[in-house]
């Protein structure tokens, strides 16, 4: 039916499914080789003269045309068919490969569309919907209903509820809910090596996704200076999957345009989420002034923005999301969609959560915690991604937590069960003092860390709170310098030994990754899949 929604429907496909579009209006201007702006008249005259010449056969001449290019998993969609016989000559050539979508809706809707389309352009339309459908073709338009798969009463709906239909009819969604997705978390109070464990596993993944904010670097290890990440995934420069920025994410957008230039990552590969909130020069300076000092806060801005985006503008600053920043929108894009057409594809996906566990907003020691929820729960949330995609959950450990270093005598980052010194963690590993100090400043903010006792009691509520597959332990040479040198895990001391073997317990999980200095070769993998 004239004005029902074929061309938006069809639009739709192409734009979220990567479909191909066959629109039957350009064949017949092709057939009279006239250009394309041909009248409603003339394209139904033209049509008609095709229809008798061919017996209908003409559109499936140009699909066979079209589909003869394409690879045999391509969707194809045909705008528009008017009788039965076209619809006959495209199932006779592809049989259970076709599915035939029927748009209808009520007349006085069909006229009001027909008199807005007339508006819009100047193309030689009739001058009234009740005069296109004196054409006889036309007026069987609707008789095709009765043998199509399926009907969409596009009156009853938005134009977006049009293609999600018509996606779910022709099995787009997928018709089972996959298990894609792994997701890593830390298990303490972040800075537990969740970058360089993230670059190791990213190459085997078709689709990396960051969330939080860039009061978290993740540092990757690269010769000759290792590469923090702010706000990209770790993976980034180790493999060339597709990118994704959540819509929960707060984002230094200048900070961030530099880590897109310094990893040469173009716009087809990045997207960014409309609605991931963007931090201004008022978040940090009010960071700066209320919470490093009292907190230990990294001041970057991310809590006071995250602020401002839950008071939704009522407490009277302008708030702007990632679609408002110019710069950014070469990137933007609804990150579902990019999520949906993953899922439909069968590809594996790396959800890299920031921060860690212990800093909980929700679940941490309150007021000593980060701005957000760091457990498996919030970071799908911010992404977007449902726990029913979930495959694996890899919960990091480091041998000794640590916690930034406040830059008040007089006020602390947070508790810790029991504090240590770096010289007591030099004493037990054969380390020294001065290396040790040197590697432990903050990958963000460059400040020196505090570090305790591996605290059991929150390796546990961490375990209750992400139900971990898999374990990734890391600083495992602070137990021992001689752990530098594995590259099995039967090379590994006898202590280091029984400390997996506890946190396996604990945990009722494996330890599947092992870290055992800062290298490439660093990684003892001990996974089954």
């Amino acid at each position: 039916m004239v004005s029902a929604g074929k061309s938006t429907l069809s639009d739709g496909l192409v734009r979220q499914f990567g479909a191909h579009p066959l629109k039957t209006k350009e064949l017949i201007a092709d057939a009279a080789r006239e250009d394309s702006r041909l009248g409603r008249g003339d394209l139904q005259r033209i049509g008609d003269l095709l229809d008798r010449r061919t017996k209908g056969e003409w559109v499936v001449r140009a699909l066979t045309r079209i589909v003869q290019s394409l690879p045999d998993d391509a969707i194809v969609v045909v705008d528009a068919v008017r009788i039965i016989e076209q619809v006959r000559a495209i199932r006779r050539a592809y049989g259970a490969k076709v599915f035939h979508i029927h748009l209808e809706a009520d007349p006085k809707e069909l006229a009001r569309r027909y008199r807005q389309k007339q508006r819009q352009k100047d193309s030689g339309e009739f001058a009234s919907y009740s005069d296109l459908s004196t054409n006889k073709t036309e007026r069987r338009v609707g008789q095709l209903a009765e043998g199509a798969d399926g009907v969409v009463k596009t009156d009853r709906c938005t134009k977006f509820d049009v293609v999600v239909r018509a996606a779910a009819h022709l099995g787009l969604y997928g018709r089972e809910c996959s298990r894609l997705v792994d997701v890593l978390v830390g298990g303490e109070y972040g800075s537990e090596g969740k970058g360089h464990i993230s670059s190791y596993l990213a190459p085997e993944y078709d689709v990396l996704v960051r969330v939080g904010g860039p009061n978290a670097g993740h540092k990757v290890f690269e010769d000759p200076e290792p590469y923090t990440h702010h706000q990209l995934p770790s993976g980034t420069r180790r493999c060339n999957a597709r990118l994704l920025i959540g819509p929960g994410a707060v984002l230094d957008f200048s900070k961030l345009l530099t880590e897109i230039a310094e990893c040469k990552v173009s716009k087809d590969r990045l997207s960014i989420d409309p609605q991931a909130m963007i931090i201004d020069q008022i978040d940090r300076d009010y960071e700066q002034r209320t919470l490093v000092k009292s907190i230990g806060s990294t001041g970057q801005g991310v809590g006071a923005a995250t602020a401002r985006k839950i008071m939704r503008g009522a407490d009277g600053s302008s708030v702007r999301l990632a679609k408002d920043v110019r710069e950014l929108r070469p990137f933007v894009r609804e990150t579902q969609y990019e999520l949906e057409n993953a899922y439909r594809e069968e590809r594996k996906i790396f959800l890299e959560g920031t921060q860690g566990t212990g800093l909980s907003l929700h679940h941490g020691s309150y007021p000593h915690v980060t701005s957000r929820d760091t457990a498996v729960a919030g970071c799908l949330s911010e992404a977007g991604i449902a726990p029913g995609r979930i495959r694996r959950i890899i919960m990091v450990a480091r041998t000794y937590p640590i916690r930034v270093q406040s830059p008040s005598k007089t006020k602390t980052s947070g508790p810790m069960a029991k504090d240590l010194t770096w010289r007591t963690i030099a004493g037990r590993s054969g380390y020294s003092e001065l290396e040790l100090r040197k590697s432990e400043v903050t990958s963000t903010t460059a400040r020196k860390r505090r570090v305790g006792e591996f605290e059991w009691d929150l390796y546990r509520r961490a375990v209750t709170l992400n139900s971990p597959s898999d374990i990734a332990l890391t600083f495992t040479d602070y137990i021992d310098v001689q752990n530098a040198r594995a590259r099995r895990f039967e090379q590994l001391t006898e202590e280091t030994i029984q400390f997996i073997q506890e946190l396996e317990r604990v945990a009722s999980a494996p330890v599947s990754l092992i870290s055992t200095r800062f290298d490439y070769r660093s990684i003892i993998d001990r996974r089954s899949w």
